[in-house]
């Protein structure tokens, strides 16, 4: 089988590690942007037009962001380590904007916690368990994936939230799941969930503040719902 065509391939002035070589990456396209993380194209077929169809396909960048390794390997001249490349890039780019130097987010509200986490958990296609790590200022310290699940559900034990929160050495945390039905009424799963993890935080002395659960762009508080 014939290898992916290269940036290499590509004319002189066509080709993107040049052009930002020369001009800065502020001036490539988005696809081309790509094409240097993507760096070989599939047959016949160069790496900034793979990244055009990765746009095109996905909605865009932030779609792209989104999308999971096995739906992005899944597109014709892609695969895993593409993928998988794609996926290391946009996680490093989260990483970075949440260990700028400057003031840190601070969640206060459910809002604000909502807020943090609607775009990238209300389009997921399976339940998703993250949490977001605050230290006594309520200053986010980060915001981490813990499982992932199925349509219906994301099976989730306190220990694997508490190991990363005594990792990241935070005073309280909030939980966040969402509901990819769209509706975020708490189900009766949810409210055990969020007993066990109260009372877990109680022990460690990590306090859980709230339970925020994430639908078609709008949430529930659980502790604001009365059910904490």
């Amino acid at each position: 089988m014939a290898e992916g065509l290269v940036i290499r391939d590509l004319p002189a002035n066509e080709r993107p590690r040049e052009r930002m070589e020369q001009y800065g990456p502020e001036a490539l396209s988005t696809a081309e942007l790509l094409a240097i993380v993507l760096r070989v194209g599939s047959r016949g077929e160069s790496a900034v037009r793979l990244a055009e169809r990765l746009l095109s396909e996905f909605g865009g960048l932030a779609g792209i962001a989104r999308a999971r390794v096995p739906q992005l390997s899944a597109l014709t001249g892609m695969g895993l380590a593409k993928a998988a490349q794609l996926k290391a890039a946009f996680e490093l780019g989260k990483r970075l904007a949440m260990s700028a130097e400057g003031p840190k987010p601070v969640v206060s509200t459910a809002h604000e916690a909502a807020k943090l986490v609607m775009e990238d958990l209300r389009y997921r296609q399976q339940e998703c368990l993250a949490a977001i790590f605050l230290d006594t200022r309520n200053q986010v310290i980060c915001v981490r994936t813990i499982t992932v699940g199925t349509l219906t559900g994301s099976p989730a034990h306190p220990r694997e939230i508490f190991r990363e929160a005594l990792a990241q050495g935070c005073a309280h945390l909030i939980v966040c799941h969402n509901h990819p039905s769209g509706d975020p009424s708490p189900s009766r799963d949810d409210i055990s969930l969020t007993t066990r993890l109260v009372q877990v935080g109680e022990l460690m002395g990590i306090p859980v503040l709230d339970h925020i659960i994430i639908g078609d762009g709008k949430y529930v508080s659980v502790k604001e719902a009365g059910k904490m």
